[in-house]
């Protein structure tokens, strides 16, 4: 890596810092200022005196090593007040700005933050158990900023720059990752992650975070072993990928199953799963590939499970027909705010797709193919809860009907900021349970009379 030339970068540095540090060594650093600025220039130096060529190269470890010999040397050196656990935050931090994405590796090596949403060089907000806060963490400029944005979006094959000023991307860890920039930010570069945790959430864990109790989940576990088309609704960070993770769980391990998501998120378990992955078009515009061309691909592939990341768009007309044609027991998501909007965002995405179709046959094509909705809601105290499971019964006249099954009320919010509220059945044996009996599940009549105070 050329340590020689490393060493004597750092020395000239040094040199310079003597020169302007304060009189008395150690002891007249008391300023954070000032302590701040030297580390800074200290930081800067070593970063410029890297042979990036041989860097990417050398191990971490072996890098690590040199750099805390390099560090040890000038900190003595120059009688700088950095104690051993100083030191190591400092090398950490220069090899997270050189090998990983500098100021956010932190961030993403805590596994209790789900997002970090990033405004401009010096906002930086995380979401910590439901609850946004701002985190004491600046990056140096935009242009740092966008050096960590490119580093990101050049990995995955990607850009960005003025004239493509948005960009969705995948981390290594499978993080969801947006960046939009100047001039359609005018801030400065905005980032949003969203993290999903490195150990996929069961269907126990959401019983015991009080998401889903258990009588709801059994029934869920019932409708998706006897193949009922099931859909979940929610709005934006509800947990519907969560929730879609769980349920694809109860999948037999035996059944095919293919994904199809704009960025890959779910951690299915089974042995035969194929993932497909959209593509956004080139520079010249051309080479995309929608979710709807991977869907009418996924039918000559064999699918016995389909699932849909995210309807958004056209695709709804042929994830319904395939629905309707043999492949009973698919899965998605769609954002809405109850079941019943969810319903009306199928409507609008249909005739998006199939704009000279009739009311009448939408509705009956909708009637016909889904089975269930789950919604989703994202309470005040940060919390993700089941607030509805709706059966789609059939048409009457030129209406899609619908029974709840089982309802969440929200009553309260208590002094410690919690929400308070009741699971409840609604009392109604849906009619999906005469399927469940067919596949060897019977549903006790207890299960639709339960009711549970959160």
């Amino acid at each position: 890596m050329g340590s020689s030339r490393l060493i004597d970068r750092v020395r000239g540095a040094q040199q310079r810092f003597k020169t302007s540090a304060p009189a008395g060594g150690a002891g007249a650093l008391k300023d954070n200022e000032e302590f701040d600025r030297i580390k800074k220039g200290l930081h800067q130096e070593l970063i410029e005196s890297l042979d990036f060529d041989q860097v990417g190269q050398t191990p971490r470890e072996e890098l690590a090593a040199r750099l805390r010999a390099t560090l040890t040397e000038q900190v003595e050196v120059r009688n700088l007040p950095l104690n051993r656990l100083e030191r190591e935050r400092l090398v950490e931090e220069i090899l997270d700005d050189i090998l990983g994405l500098g100021p956010l590796e932190p961030l993403l090596r805590d596994p209790e933050i789900s997002e970090i949403l990033i405004n401009g060089p010096e906002r930086v907000f995380v979401e910590k158990k439901g609850m946004l806060q701002l985190f004491p963490l600046k990056f140096q400029s935009e242009r740092h900023l966008m050096q960590i944005i490119d580093r990101i979006v050049s990995a995955v094959g990607r850009r960005v720059d003025e004239t493509t000023p948005m960009v969705d991307a995948r981390l290594s860890d499978g993080s969801r990752f947006n960046a939009i920039i100047p001039p359609l930010a005018l801030d400065g570069p905005c980032v949003s992650i969203r993290r999903f945790g490195t150990v996929p959430i069961m269907a126990e864990d959401l019983v015991a975070l009080g998401s889903c109790p258990r009588p709801v989940l059994e029934v869920l576990r019932g409708c998706i072993k006897s193949h009922l088309n099931v859909i979940i609704s929610g709005g934006t960070g509800s947990g519907k990928t969560t929730l879609l993770n769980v349920l694809s769980s109860f999948i037999p391990n035996h059944e095919r199953i293919i994904t199809i998501e704009d960025s890959a998120e779910l951690q299915l378990q089974q042995n035969h799963i194929v993932r497909l992955e959209t593509r956004p078009p080139n520079l010249e515009g051309k080479g995309e590939v929608t979710q709807r061309d991977l869907l009418k691909n996924c039918l000559r592939m064999r699918p016995d499970r389909i699932i849909l990341g995210e309807i958004r768009g056209a695709e709804a007309i042929d994830m319904l027909q395939a629905m309707n044609t043999g492949h009973d027991g698919s899965l998605g998501t769609v954002h809405a705010n109850t079941t019943r909007d969810a319903l009306s965002r199928f409507e609008t995405m249909i005739s998006m797709g199939m704009p000279n179709l009739v009311d009448k046959t939408i509705r009956e094509m909708i009637a016909r193919a889904l089975d269930v909705i789950i919604q989703l809601d994202r309470l005040p105290d940060g919390s993700r809860r089941i607030t509805a499971v709706t059966e789609i019964i059939g048409m009457e006249g030129n209406v899609v009907t619908t029974q709840d099954i089982f309802l969440f009320e929200q009553k309260t919010i208590d002094d410690e900021g919690r929400v308070r509220g009741t699971f409840k059945a609604t009392g109604t044996r849906p009619k999906f349970a005469e399927k469940l009996l067919k596949n060897g599940i019977d549903l006790p009549p207890d299960l639709f009379r339960f009711r549970m105070e959160v």
